[in-house]
């Protein structure tokens, strides 16, 4: 209840990590005393040392601890194990005058838990020790050799000290475990710092595939682990660009680490002070676009807030109130009480979910815009508030609290109400113009991200606010009279309709069996308004029968909602395109094969993006077009959170979706296509791709060097 922000209880664990290294180091230091007996053992990760065959006077000896996980859940850690961990601790007992090299790792993995970032070994592996022997040593034998080992053995809930006194033995798996060690390039790398990161220049073959990079930085609080890295290649180099550990000691005269291509593969590099080129081809990270002016950005927000009004699920709700205005006998007074107080829910129900996900993410969730839909327990809430409008729409019952009908006070309670209801029932939809500003809410300060956030409000609110303050604007509405009911109960269509897309997005979400629990609770609810309302036409006590009728269903969905969820794993909606599942290995691979690729981000509450992919993207002739140009479709479904489609989103400066990319053979970025599709916009992009880029599918190597 009481916890510390984030950015305090990262600084804090690195602080003690580093304090206990520390003490581990100074416990461990003395390496001319007897070496000790284990404290802890190797139980959760046994270790075992091996000598490549005999010692040769003047030569290099190569021993290696191999060390071997009892059970799958354990790991082992890197010489820099990252935000937390520990490396290993090692002291040899060699015969006078042999000396022992830097200890040699194979290509780490990377543990992200909490938004801290290790770097692990999964599995069995192997460190190589490398033994200089002196030229006069002895000849012919196996001298004993010893090794003390102190190390951590961590699973993904707990961790555990291990300690072990081995002694060498011939045999052992050399040449698979050399190959396994990143090799160090031959020439050196460079580095400097700029603007909050470390950039570091590897020279490194153009020809050299990087499927999955990732730069392991050797120098222990130098960088943060776990942001976001930037890689680009120009020529016959790889330029890296890491975020700075804002509590970090600073680089010294030497950064050193391992550059990871991806399955088990890398080198070792030792970098240099020195300049490092700028530019250059954009392989793993956030694509560099000048930021729009601010005033910009905030047209943007207000155009498209402005643009949500005509959702179905807002349209309803905005026309009644907007009726409610030209009632008879409203005063001037009235009704800017009431455009103020309704702009006022909405500017602060935007201002909230935009505060809330800015934390989430500043906690290191992946959570973008309408993240709550991804919530089934939220799209139930959902489900229900919706089934009870369209109910007060159609004249089932009365509800006096909101000011959407004929039994509605006036006041400024209900305007705000209003307002919260309409800004939280428009957050599945991204519009055009919103895009933009969303995006860079994201990437800019809280305060001026939240300022986004209001605007986006503001402009939702728009329409009622200038009809409270310009009379003129209320004297165009209709006359007031008894056609108002009718009205009332034609917009009960609307949102009857997205009380059934609710019902759907819910199936999608947690499966039937949730879904048909979901439906009985909104029976139950229902059957109490109905109840409520035949009270209300007689003139009788009516709201005590609602919890009488309605009590039973609600528990029951209580109990039956959690027991009848499926989680969305493998479920996906059929396409025509037959499309990959999107994931950043799945999209290297797609462009590596020297086709077009064609990725669209979608959700099921994204109404935008039905309604694309209902025009654009699942029709026979978009399907036809696609296989005649050889495009390969992928989709990146996001009705659920998916913490790897939020990080791709949030890299290309996409709050939410949709999003839709077109990745052409051989260019180094794609083209990001508009965010509403006509219906011949894929088939036309197809056409072009397929007369103008046949020469660069001709040469995939060049076209999957990112």
């Amino acid at each position: 209840m009481f916890a510390a922000p984030r950015i305090a209880a990262v600084a804090w664990l690195k602080a003690l990590a580093a304090l206990c290294l520390a003490l581990y180091a100074v416990s461990s230091a003395a390496q001319d005393e007897p070496l000790a007996a284990p404290r802890f053992g190797d139980e959760n990760i046994a270790v075992e040392l091996f000598a490549d065959g005999l010692p040769e006077p003047g030569e290099e000896w190569m021993l290696a601890l191999r060390f071997t996980p009892r059970s799958k859940e354990w790991h082992g850690y890197w010489r820099n194990p990252g935000d937390a961990g520990q490396g290993m601790t090692l002291r040899l007992d060699l015969p006078d005058g042999w000396e022992a090299g830097d200890a040699l790792y194979p290509v780490p993995e990377t543990l992200v838990i909490g938004g801290l970032m290790n770097h692990i070994y999964e599995g069995r592996y192997a460190v190589l020790v490398p033994v200089r022997v002196p030229e006069e040593a002895a000849a012919g034998g196996m001298p004993q050799v010893r090794a003390q080992v102190e190390f951590l053995a961590c699973t993904d809930r707990v961790c555990v000290p291990q300690d072990a006194l081995v002694e060498a033995s011939t045999g052992g798996d050399f040449a698979r475990w050399r190959a396994e060690v990143a090799p160090l390039i031959d020439a050196r790398a460079r580095f400097e710092m700029s603007a909050g990161a470390l950039r570091i220049g590897v020279p490194l073959p153009a020809a050299v595939d990087l499927p999955e990079p990732h730069v392991f930085i050797g120098n222990e609080r130098l960088v943060d682990y776990a942001a976001s890295q930037t890689l680009r290649r120009t020529d016959d180099m790889l330029i890296a660009e890491i975020p700075l550990d804002d509590y970090g000691e600073g680089a010294g005269d030497t950064v050193s680490g391992i550059l990871a291509f991806g399955a088990g593969a890398g080198v070792r590099f030792e970098a240099e002070p020195g300049a490092v080129p700028a530019g250059g081809e954009l392989v793993v990270g956030s694509v560099e676009t000048a930021t729009p002016p601010l005033w910009t950005l905030v047209l943007g927000a207000l155009v498209g807030g402005l643009i949500l009004n005509i959702m179905p699920c807002v349209f309803p709700i905005l026309s009644l109130k907007a009726l409610s205005l030209a009632r008879a006998g409203e005063s001037e007074a009235a009704a800017r009480i009431e455009g103020a107080a309704y702009t006022v829910g909405v500017v602060i129900a935007c201002v909230g979910l935009g505060a809330v996900m800015l934390a989430l993410r500043a906690a290191g969730e992946q959570v973008g815009w309408a993240f709550q839909l991804q919530e089934p327990g939220v799209v139930v809430a959902l489900l229900l508030l919706a089934s009870v409008i369209t109910a007060n729409f159609a004249g089932v019952f009365e509800l006096p609290s909101i000011s959407t009908g004929a039994g509605a006070r006036k006041g400024a309670g209900g305007a705000f109400a209003t307002g919260l209801l309409a800004a939280f029932a428009a957050t599945p939809c991204t519009g055009p113009f919103m895009a933009a500003a969303l995006g860079a809410a994201l990437l800019l300060p809280a305060p001026i991200a939240l300022v986004l956030f209001a605007m986006l409000g503001l402009g939702l609110a728009l329409p009622f606010l200038l009809l409270g303050f310009v009379p003129a604007l209320r004297r165009r509405l209709p006359k007031p009279g008894a056609w108002m009911n009718t009205f009332r109960r034609v917009m009960a269509i609307p949102m009857g309709l997205t009380a059934l897309a609710l019902v759907w997005l819910t199936v999608q979400l947690g499966g039937r069996g949730f879904g048909l629990f979901a439906l009985i609770a909104v029976f139950g609810v229902v059957l109490a308004l109905w109840v409520v309302g035949r009270l209300q036409q007689a003139g009788k006590m009516a709201w005590p029968a609602f919890g009488l009728v309605a009590a039973p269903f609600l528990i029951f969905g209580a109990f039956a909602l959690p027991a009848g969820y499926e989680p969305r794993t493998e479920r996906m909606a059929d396409s025509v395109l037959d499309p990959v599942p999107f994931s950043r290995e799945a999209l290297a691979t797609a462009r590596a094969s020297g086709d077009p690729v064609f990725v669209w981000f979608t959700a099921d509450w994204c109404v935008t993006c039905k309604v694309n992919e209902s025009v654009a993207i699942e029709r026979e002739a978009t399907r036809e077009a696609f296989e005649a140009a050889g495009v390969v479709p992928m989709v990146g479904d996001w009705t659920v959170r998916d913490e790897a489609i939020t990080q791709f989103l949030s890299d290309r400066g996409a709050a939410g979706v949709p999003l839709y990319l077109w990745y052409e053979p051989g260019a180094a970025e794609p083209e990001q296509l508009p965010q509403v599709l006509g219906p011949s916009s894929l088939v036309e992009r197809a056409a072009l791709s397929r007369t103008s880029s046949g020469s660069a599918r001709s040469v995939p190597s060049e076209a999957g060097s990112d």
